[in-house]
């Protein structure tokens, strides 16, 4: 999936959160979204993946040379971030079988295999609400990870992860991203220090007059 941004620009009242963003974004790219707490990292993010509207400027995007318009683009894109809730009255085997009515599972993945990879086998049965902030981290992950999709973003990832869970997730990038696009919104390097490119947002900020 390939991303072109002309001139993207988002503004709150009279504050401009970042401005005149043009990039090209190559398809199987992956990239950081850096910048101090409060800087807009994941204002960016919903803009990218059409959460948030822009304030001017355009986001077109790409598969294999064909545009795909803005409306349909949550089709072809997964997202994992803090303020994105999993349905907690679904079971875990529950929350599955509904997600892969609508996503197609990575790599031929059965539900038994991505139990197991995120070590939550034994819980298949219990109420996403009883699950633990760490256990439904890793599901959020794992829910992008294994769809079929070509672009995923990323908020925060290893949040509510212990170092265990931190290098689960480093695995699971290297396992299951290569065929894909990835954004990664965070000022945390252990959770973007593989991605080669950076958009840091302190740089698209207006310039105040003291």
């Amino acid at each position: 999936m390939e991303l072109k941004l002309s001139q993207v620009s988002k503004r709150y009242q009279y504050e401009w959160i970042f401005k005149n963003i043009n990039l090209s974004i190559p398809s199987l790219s992956h990239w950081a979204i850096t910048g101090s707490n409060g800087s807009g990292k994941s204002t960016l993010l919903k803009c990218l993946t059409g959460i948030n509207p822009l304030t001017s400027g355009s986001i077109q995007y790409f598969d294999s040379g064909k545009e795909i318009k803005g409306e349909d683009i949550f089709k072809s894109l997964v997202i994992s971030a803090p303020y994105m809730e999993l349905p907690e009255e679904f079971t875990l085997l529950e929350l599955l079988k509904f997600h892969f009515k609508f996503k197609i599972p990575s790599e031929n993945l059965n539900l038994e295999e991505m139990m197991d990879i995120l070590y939550l086998k034994p819980h298949q049965n219990k109420p996403i609400s009883q699950f633990s902030s760490g256990m439904k981290q890793r599901l959020k992950l794992g829910l992008c990870f294994f769809s079929k999709n070509k672009l995923i973003f990323l908020d925060e990832p290893t949040s509510n992860l212990d170092e265990q869970g931190i290098s689960w997730y480093l695995q699971l990038v290297k396992q299951f991203s290569k065929d894909k696009t990835l954004f990664i919104c965070s000022n945390d390097p252990k959770e973007y220090s593989f991605c080669p490119n950076e958009i840091k947002i302190e740089d698209f900020k207006v310039k105040q007059n003291l």
